[in-house]
């Protein structure tokens, strides 16, 4: 099964059908009840349980039983953006439910039942607010129906709240749970007969929701994946490829075995090159009844490696070149005007070279997953992001049909993007298999940072163009890293369309002569996408860029941006590129940009934070502004340099514009969490390779953001809007690092031009 990148490329209509897919016996098709061409299952069926035991089931999404309990599914995998909380609560709120006695519970990975589960791209409240209002709202119609029925009343006078139905005018009133027997025996609505509430009716969106998931993540009963404990369970640590590519040419195993508690070892047979997206590196697995002994007789393996075409790898050496592929011409990917004739009239050039490195995801839980492998089928427990790849690629390494394949999705301690990737998952698969025992396979911090999907190293050369009333006239901007096809395609050389269109091509500012071009640059390493994704380097060099033009104009920063996005009006940049313009997997004309959204997110965030006052010598602000996974976002970052220059984030503040907040509790934790993610990136973290081998092996070494350098406050300030929600997972990360080294610049009059950066 391949991989889907909704940032990649536009969704084809008939992926949206298949939101509320229904090929079971049980669900019949409703017809169309959502623009876009969604189809509802419901089901049909009246022969099951009867009495106390019934289950009225309008949905794939959503049961109510006698005893009113209402139950929802939660087809999107958990990993502390709150998504197990915000989709069910939209069913919830249409329908009526009392939250308090919702029940959730996490659905295993089926795309006949659920659709598209993969949990990538900021998208699931955008791909599925409407579907869940509807789905609640068919149930809500049939319980009104029923109860008017039952009470001979106008529908129009029923209304559901907190689980029960109640009469309008009168005291009559029905539990949900009573009116399950006469819903089966109901005829279905019609869609047209389906209405959806008013906003302003709603009790939870647009409210505070805490996390469903928060009491037992506090208290220690949460399920994480390597909570998993079966019987007879394995324990599996694996001795991988230290450089990607190598093969095992022996193994000398005899001190491994005489370790107390090591039952075995096993060689799993890597890709090789190309590495592959869904495929294990090339290792050798240590089976032991315990964790330490699988750690200890890992430590005990004498392996010869023929390290293949990566041994001499150096990834410094390789941003060098970059760098200097960057001074010369490049494949133009977006072009407008005329560059050579700006340059010739200049009458200032700026142009600045930005370099970042690698970034590994280093979720605070490494990869771990549980395979059963029996009577030719495999269960699996596992913390991904993307079960139905999960379970296609277990199924393909395994050679059986992907029925035979359950999913179980845990909760997942971070995720970033790194567990949508399933090669941990395969190899649970294959080495349960290879036993005969259910098997967890284990990563440490160590495995974890030495054989992740990277965030691509990155070079960028931007020359800014200013005539002789410093107006900006032109803008060329170089941009080169590994692409993330290459991981499995080593010819794609160049950037993706949909990663150019991650914050390069789309750049949004009226500049009369534009030029992108992008330059060829070889993977080395398997390169993934990691939280925003390319736009984490094309931010930074934009908005530092941006600032730097600003001050050669002797112009205020914000009242620059305002002025470089032009009159109102909405962009779509097709014209002018020489490719796709991927838009995040959605319509331009659905979703397009509007550069006054982002002038009111600009505005708010510099109100919010007193943009403009005088700090004094030892604080400053600085700005950057992003659209990123279709939300606007603007951030400020408050810096102080103490009497020793050592520098601290006092104060963040972020303006953002996701179209209706759905959970405003969850959106602003993950633009506190972005923050905190952001700033390891910009000030500490770094991943460089030696000879092919990934130079940092824990948290010494590979540094995230601790307490006392975090940011001290992160205030988030949503902008009210009526328009379809947008993606909030990813939205906060990019700004970030520019805003602050243009608030470091302030401050120590030294710009930077390359990440990490010490403050």
């Amino acid at each position: 099964m391949r991989p889907t990148f909704p940032f990649f490329k536009v969704k084809e209509a008939e992926d949206r059908s298949k939101v509320f897919k229904a090929s079971r016996r049980d669900f019949l098709k409703l017809g169309t009840l959502a623009t876009g061409g969604f189809l509802l299952g419901v089901n049909f069926q009246c022969s099951g349980p009867k009495g106390k035991d019934l289950i009225f089931a309008p949905n794939a999404y959503l049961s109510i039983d006698a005893d009113n309990l209402v139950t929802i599914i939660a087809h999107r995998s958990e990993m502390g953006t709150g998504i197990r909380t915000s989709l069910p609560m939209i069913i919830a709120d249409e329908l009526g439910a009392d939250w308090s006695k919702v029940k959730i519970v996490q659905a295993e990975g089926d795309e006949e039942k659920y659709g598209d589960q993969n949990t990538d791209g900021s998208y699931s409240v955008r791909m599925f607010y409407e579907p869940m209002r509807r789905a609640g709202a068919i149930a809500r119609q049939m319980l009104l129906m029923s109860a008017s029925q039952k009470w001979k009343v106008p529908l129009d006078e029923c209304i559901t709240e907190n689980s029960v139905v109640r009469h309008i005018g009168s005291d009559k009133s029905i539990s949900f749970g009573e009116l399950v027997d006469d819903l089966q025996k109901m005829e279905l609505p019609r869609s047209e007969d389906i209405q959806l509430k008013a906003f302003s009716d709603y009790k939870l969106i647009g409210k505070d929701v805490p996390i469903y998931d928060g009491k037992d993540i506090a208290t220690g009963k949460a399920i994480f994946g390597a909570d998993v404990d079966l019987d007879n369970m394995k324990i599996a640590v694996v001795k991988r490829a230290p450089v990607v590519g190598a093969k095992v040419i022996s193994i000398n195993d005899s001190a491994t075995l005489d370790i107390p508690g090591v039952e075995g070892v096993v060689k799993i047979q890597g890709a090789g090159l190309p590495a592959g997206l869904d495929k294990p590196l090339e290792g050798v697995a240590v089976i032991a009844t315990n964790t330490w002994a699988a750690i200890k007789g890992r430590d005990a393996l004498l392996i010869e490696w023929d390290l293949g075409e990566n041994k001499d790898y150096d990834s410094e050496a390789q941003l060098a070149d970059m760098v200097k592929s960057t001074s010369n011409p490049g494949k133009v990917r977006r072009k407008r005007g005329d560059l050579e004739a700006a340059i010739k009239n200049a009458s200032r050039t700026i142009e600045r070279t930005y370099e970042l490195p690698f970034y590994a995801h280093a979720t605070l839980e490494p990869p771990a997953a549980i395979a059963h492998f029996h009577d030719g089928r495999c269960e699996v427990w596992a913390p991904t992001q993307h079960p139905q790849w999960a379970r296609g690629s277990v199924a393909a390494a395994l050679e059986i049909e992907v029925e035979n394949v359950t999913m179980n999705v845990t909760l997942l301690g971070g995720g970033f993007g790194r567990k949508s990737k399933p090669d941990f998952v395969v190899e649970a698969a294959i080495l349960s298999k290879e036993v005969n025992a259910p098997v967890r396979v284990q990563w440490t911090r160590d495995d974890d940072l030495h054989h992740d999907f990277y965030h691509a190293i990155s070079a960028q050369r931007i020359k800014a163009v200013l005539d002789e009333s410093r107006n900006l006239t032109a803008w060329n901007h170089h941009t080169v890293f590994p692409a993330i096809g290459a991981t499995s395609n080593p010819a794609e050389v160049h950037p993706s369309d949909g990663e150019l269109g991650l914050g390069c091509v789309d750049f949004p500012f009226d500049v009369p002569n534009i030029q992108i071009e992008t330059h060829e640059s070889k993977a080395h390493t398997r390169i993934g996408w990691l939280r925003s994704v390319s736009n984490i380097h094309h931010s930074y060099a934009i908005n530092c860029m941006m600032d730097e033009v600003a001050e050669a104009k002797r112009v205020d920063p914000i009242n620059h941006a305002i002025e470089m996005l032009g009159e109102d009006r909405n962009l779509s940049f097709k014209e002018e590129l020489d490719g796709d313009f991927s838009n995040y997997g959605e319509s331009i004309e659905e979703y397009p940009w509007e550069t006054a959204r982002m002038k009111k997110v600009i505005q708010r965030v510099a109100k919010e934070a007193g943009w403009g006052q005088n700090l004094g010598g030892n604080r400053a602000m600085g700005f950057a502004c992003q659209k990123s996974f279709l939300t606007y976002v603007a951030c400020i970052v408050i810096a102080e340099k103490d009497s020793d220059g050592k520098i601290k984030v006092t104060d963040v503040h972020y303006a953002v514009d996701c179209g209706i907040a759905v959970n405003t509790d969850r959106i602003r934790s993950q633009f506190e969490g972005g923050a905190q993610f952001a700033h390891g990136l910009a000030t500490s973290s770094k991943i460089t390779f030696k000879d092919g081998e990934v130079q940092q092996h824990n948290f010494d070494t590979y540094q995230i953001t601790r307490m006392p350098q975090a940011p001290k406050n992160i205030h988030v300030h949503m902008v009210e809007s009526m328009e379809k929600p947008t993606g909030v997972g990813e939205p906060p990360v990019p700004p970030y690092a520019p805003a602050l080294a243009n608030a470091v610049y302030k401050l120590t009059g030294k710009r930077h031009y390359k990440l990490p950066f010490s403050i």
